[in-house]
């Protein structure tokens, strides 16, 4: 290794839905998958590791920064604000498809604030002309003074590439923070039970908002067969909430269940037996000790 390899954390902001998960899928080359037994209870701060011979870039997806409506909220976007202080390059990701919107002049506040450049990420070029991007480019930096702005397409993969080589070039001279095959510091729980909240989120769309939460209760490998056993609880607010997620004579759950253990399969490298049920915690986003239960442990914070 060269004296001049470079390491460093990119933190990836933005409204939600604007694409940040895309993105940092895209660039570690798989939904994060796990190696590392760190305990980490912390959720919805995903790092994503991508190394190369001559960098490694520790990339940090933080919940979309919006106004909170509940304690969840609070700790979400207090993550996600830590965030922009820990780091060496901050992404500012929007949809070029939505333009300015209220919540960008809410996140441009709280960059004015911080002394981290700043890139300006416009996603899903592929779905707009590629006339409509100048003026959005202008109307974003007449309100920040961007250290880069970098139009991409996370889903195709455009100029994904060109952003990593300016990021390379931003970052300082340091160590390789993680061995080159690790891609997340998130233990396998974790991914296991973000993937099965997926599915749910999938499947339900607008039915389920984000009320709900997966707890995973066991996980544990049978050595006979190299089966794993992993049986989790989906948290949901309400008793109607329940009954959707269970769905007509338990075909939701056996869908959610379905889909998850294709992608619980590919990420533990073996078969999974996977027992899903649901539980209602009335308004467990407001409380406390629900949060904490659930894996949102702000202490560190």
């Amino acid at each position: 290794m060269s004296n001049q390899y470079k390491s460093g954390f990119i933190s990836i902001i933005g409204r939600p839905n604007v694409g940040k998960s895309t993105f940092l899928n895209r660039v570690i080359g798989q939904k994060i998958a796990i190696m590392s037994d760190k305990p980490q209870t912390t959720r919805n701060k995903v790092q994503g590791v991508y190394t190369t011979d001559e960098a490694q870039m520790i990339f940090i997806d933080t919940p979309g920064i919006h106004k909170p409506k509940h304690k969840l909220g609070d700790f979400m976007v207090k993550i996600a604000q830590n965030t922009l202080k820990e780091v060496d390059v901050i992404l500012f990701m929007i949809n070029v498809e939505e333009g300015l919107g209220k919540g960008d002049h809410y996140i441009i506040e709280k960059l004015k604030g911080v002394k981290t450049p700043v890139f300006l990420i416009l996603n899903k070029i592929d779905q707009v002309h590629p006339d409509e991007l100048l003026p959005i480019i202008q109307k974003y930096n007449e309100l920040y003074p961007f250290a880069a702005t970098v139009p991409i397409s996370a889903l195709e993969g455009n100029n994904v590439d060109q952003l990593l080589g300016l990021l390379k070039d931003r970052l300082p001279e340091g160590p390789q923070f993680y061995p080159a095959d690790q891609v997340t510091d998130h233990p396998e729980r974790f991914i296991v039970s973000e993937l099965i909240r997926e599915k749910v989120l999938h499947l339900t769309r607008e039915e389920i908002p984000h009320s709900i939460a997966v707890v995973i209760d066991k996980m544990e490998r049978k050595d006979s067969n190299n089966l794993i056993d992993v049986l989790a609880t989906i948290i949901v607010e309400r008793d109607s909430q329940k009954g959707i997620v269970i769905g007509k004579r338990g075909a939701m759950l056996k869908e959610v269940g379905k889909r998850a253990r294709i992608d619980i399969e590919n990420l533990l490298g073996s078969k999974v037996y996977l027992e899903l049920w649901v539980k209602v915690q009335k308004d467990w986003r407001n409380r406390a000790s629900n949060l904490k239960d659930y894996g949102f442990n702000d202490d560190e914070y």
